[in-house]
């Protein structure tokens, strides 16, 4: 392990390090210095902290944070972000929101302390350009990096404690800058036009200057050479119980069923949560009982639809070390269960969601990466931790409720990993399944809620302000071609009535079904 200590802008000390003098790196940037380290010692774990946090780093503990090879971490224990919270204005996405009680995904890296493996900077073989300012340089490190497959983390246990912070807050050039470089274009004229409409702020000459920035999205960097093997252990007994709320799909079912008896690594017991909301109705399902299955059936019946409640209370009845997060339309390989058990050993990651691609639909991700959302019908979860989350029923008959489960367990300290293999095949059945939704009590208002209270209500528990800010002017501009107002002044005063609906309808839900 070797660790450079810095004051902001050079190193001014350097530990554990051999065959370097401070003296050579001080007319280098930061990230130079690293780069040229990392050349040196290229089987190293690499660690930077501040010199004014050298008492609070926590050396004890990083090999066993940084667990593999593709981990990038790093931690600010101030309250602003080095982007400033502006950045809600463009960016739409879960790793924003920094949760700092807890190792939370994020690609918003910090110069005040941090570690890395040194195969991850040599991979970037020049890709990057080594910023001066070494904040900028770690953010676009994570930005960049994040979907290529570094696990990034704002990981909370690299100082000992948190008694000063320093304030490195970008200014406005930094922060169109970076955007440029990082995003689409059209997205630098949306961050000035949210300034200007939320914060009555007009950064022209921020947003000018940085036109004249090349856009860095697309690198030639690859990391698949960079071998992933946890030293964590995550996985005791390796047994798992099965969850499927189902409705309607008998035929389906027998078919999931049957790929479960197939399995090399059978599950323990498949807990179904049959819905009717028919009074007089009973179970159409006879094979349960009619044919032999290799593993216990526990078969739950209710004449209450809706799926947050239906998987409550499978997951109430579930007894091994993992959980198997499944759905009624599902088809899969014998080996899924134990290739799964496999990758979760890899990675040392507790929850993972499986790729989940409809009939002919091509994979969009190759790469095992940090997942924006949760997949309830093709997750793997250890039951432990089931305890502390469960399905919102603010959000039964709507949309979200994954999203917001996934959200639970990252506060709670569990990323969430896509792995793109093995995969489940999502047959979307056109038959029964939850598509089949009641009325809602805000359907007959004459003021329609825009967007559905439910979308509302994970913005309001998830996202920030300026994020909120932001899907409120993209809706606005996206739905004025499919509605009847054509006139913009009347249609953003209508706009505006629909949005206050929805918040008042949202906070209505959250009241009435507090978890």
């Amino acid at each position: 392990m070797l660790i450079v200590y810095h004051n902001g802008a050079t190193v001014v000390e350097l530990a554990n390090v051999k065959a370097f003098d401070v003296d050579k790196f001080s007319l280098k940037s930061i990230s130079s210095a690293l780069i040229e380290v990392a050349k040196n010692h290229p089987e190293e774990i690499l660690v930077w902290c501040h010199i004014d946090f050298k008492l609070q780093l926590n050396v004890s503990a990083i090999e066993k944070l940084l667990h593999h090879k593709k981990v990038l971490l790093s931690y600010n224990p101030s309250d602003i972000p080095f982007l400033d919270s502006a950045i809600g204005y463009i960016d739409a996405s879960l790793f924003i929101q920094i949760n700092k009680a807890v190792p939370f995904p994020t690609w918003q890296m910090s110069s005040i302390v941090g570690c890395v493996n040194s195969e991850v900077l040599l991979a970037l073989n020049n890709e990057i350009t080594l910023d001066k300012n070494f904040d900028y340089f770690l953010c676009s490190l994570g930005k960049l990096m994040m979907p290529k497959g570094l696990l990034c983390y704002s990981e909370p246990q690299l100082l000992k404690n948190e008694s000063k912070s320093i304030i490195a807050k970008t200014s406005q050039y930094t922060l169109f800058r970076f955007v440029k470089q990082h995003y689409r274009t059209r997205w630098v004229f949306l961050l000035l036009f949210n300034l200007f409409i939320y914060e009555r702020k007009f950064p022209l000459l921020p947003f000018l200057f940085s036109l004249f920035y090349k856009n860095r999205s697309k690198t030639n960097i690859n990391l698949d050479d960079i071998k992933v093997q946890s030293s964590r252990k995550v996985i005791d007994k390796a047994t798992v119980d099965v969850i499927i709320p189902t409705i309607g799909r008998k035929n389906y079912l027998y078919d999931v069923l049957k790929d479960f008896s197939k399995q090399t690594l059978l599950p323990k017991k498949i807990i179904i949560v049959e819905q009717n909301p028919e009074t007089e109705s009973t179970t159409e399902l006879d094979y349960l009982t009619n044919e032999k299955w290799p593993f216990e059936i526990q078969h739950i019946f209710t004449h209450q639809a809706g799926v947050c409640n239906a998987r409550n209370l499978a997951l109430n009845e579930t007894q091994s070390e993992w959980v198997f997060l499944a759905d009624d339309d599902n088809r899969f390989e014998a080996t899924l269960l134990s290739d799964i058990f496999s990758k979760v050993e890899q990675y040392g990651n507790e929850v993972v969601t499986t790729s989940y691609p409809q009939k002919n639909e091509i994979k969009k991700y190759t790469k095992v990466i940090q997942w924006p959302t949760f997949g309830a019908g093709n997750s793997f979860v250890p039951r432990a931790i089931l305890t502390d989350v469960k399905f919102n029923k603010a959000f039964e008959f709507g949309y979200g409720e994954d999203g917001d489960f996934g959200m639970q367990l990252r506060n709670l300290g569990y990323d969430i990993l896509y792995l793109p293999e093995p995969e489940i095949l999502h047959l979307k059945a056109p038959v029964g399944g939850f598509r089949t939704k009641p009325v809602l009590r805000w359907h007959n208002e004459s003021i329609q809620p825009k967007p559905s209270p439910t979308i509302m209500l994970y913005q309001m528990a998830h996202c920030s302000k300026e994020q909120m800010n932001n899907y409120k002017t993209i809706l606005f501009f996206k739905y004025y071609k499919f509605q009847t107002i054509k006139n913009p002044i009347r249609y953003y005063i209508y706009f505006q009535k629909q949005w206050q609906r929805s918040v008042f309808w949202a906070n209505k839900l959250n009241k009435q079904n507090e978890i």
